[in-house]
């Protein structure tokens, strides 16, 4: 039975933070901070909202009525084949991406207490294009070579998840802190581009092409063959992420705190980073390096629920609803079709250095 823990005698009322409640579920309790769940609600419908959109809309227009008839399997072949096969397979990894880079993104950001701190500062995404470029150039982009066989997605899984085991070896000195996992991710990331470089300058020129598009990061082509494997990492992973929440919570305080309050730091630390970075591998390996989003959307969901650290539902969801958005801007509203990872890079880019400036003027 669920019902609300009043505080022991002794506790002053005031140890609850404003539109937190207290819930007890048999010997288990915790605080529901309301304005996460509104928010995490409201995004969660935006999804939904914008993905009904952007399901009828594109070169053969389709209104919302039909749209919902062929869902439900009452719509004409033509419409069942654009709609199931052509734009739900997009819409479903774009929203599956935006949730996974969310996640990721509130994991770096609450560990290492440092708003910079995302997959893409981290080199992440940057080791993960290492991985695709070194596929379609060494591998070549009919499946032939060395590591075309291997394929793109999976080559992008490797370099993002070899990337972040250096990440993981390289900042551990009995625990990791978190501003010398920041540093030794730019390094990363500056290899990383390094050896993108490099395989372009002795790529063909038709290699080349597919590359730059694909480290663009895009939906472009998108079916159910990414949208599933996708789908099974993030039933795994998000569990585990949500997991560490209450560990986190207290971690964002100090080592030495969490430690006196009985948490097992080195554990915890090791299994926060590892699945951020395979959070990041799995949403890469589908979709392509799409930017900025696990920077952004963690600090608009921190200002919007007004909370300590980025809440990670509320933070995967609004990477869902604007990876979702971004992609139905970029196929109907500009005069020209973009990868969604340009849009969401106009969108980053300022964001990050708003956030630079901001910290700047902090310290002065």
């Amino acid at each position: 039975m669920t019902r609300l823990a009043r505080p022991p005698a002794g506790v002053p009322e005031r140890v609850r933070q404003p539109g937190e409640t207290v819930v007890r579920v048999g010997p288990v309790s915790g605080r529901v901070r309301w304005r996460q769940v509104v928010v995490a609600l409201a995004a969660a419908v935006a999804v939904l909202l914008l993905g009904a959109v952007s399901l009828g809309r594109g070169d053969f227009p389709i209104g919302l009525t039909d749209v919902l008839r062929t869902l439900v399997g009452l719509g004409e072949d033509t419409q069942e084949f654009i709609v199931l096969q052509l734009r739900a397979p997009r819409i479903v990894v774009g929203a599956l991406v935006g949730l996974a880079l969310g996640v990721a993104g509130a994991l770096f950001q609450t560990f290492a207490r440092n708003p910079l701190a995302s997959p893409d500062v981290l080199g992440i995404t940057q080791g993960a294009s290492a991985g695709a470029v070194a596929a379609i150039v060494l591998g070549g982009t009919a499946g032939g070579g060395v590591l075309g066989g291997v394929g793109v997605p999976l080559a992008a899984l490797l370099g993002a998840l070899v990337t972040g085991l250096l990440l993981l070896l390289l900042a551990w000195r009995r625990g990791i802190d978190g501003y010398r996992m920041v540093l030794i991710g730019i390094a990363l990331w500056a290899v990383g581009a390094a050896l993108v470089d490099w395989l372009l300058t002795r790529a063909e020129i038709h290699d080349a092409a597919t590359a730059y598009v694909w480290i663009t990061g895009s939906l472009n082509a998108r079916t159910w063959a990414e949208a599933v494997p996708l789908l099974v990492a993030l039933a795994v992973l998000l569990p585990a992420a949500l997991a560490t929440s209450r560990a986190l919570a207290v971690v964002q305080f100090g080592d030495d705190t969490a430690r006196g309050l009985g948490v097992r730091l080195v554990p915890t630390q090791a299994l926060v980073v590892l699945v951020a970075v395979a959070l990041t591998a799995a949403a890469v390996a589908a979709a392509g390096p799409i930017s900025y989003v696990a920077l952004v959307v963690p600090q608009v969901a921190v200002r919007l629920t007004r909370g300590p650290r980025p809440p990670l539902l509320a933070s995967g969801l609004l990477g869902a609803a604007l990876v979702v958005g971004a992609d139905l801007l970029t196929r109907t509203v500009l005069p020209q079709a973009l990868p969604v990872g340009v849009l969401t890079a106009a969108v980053g880019a300022p964001f990050l250095l708003w956030l630079l400036v901001r910290g700047r003027r902090s310290t002065l």
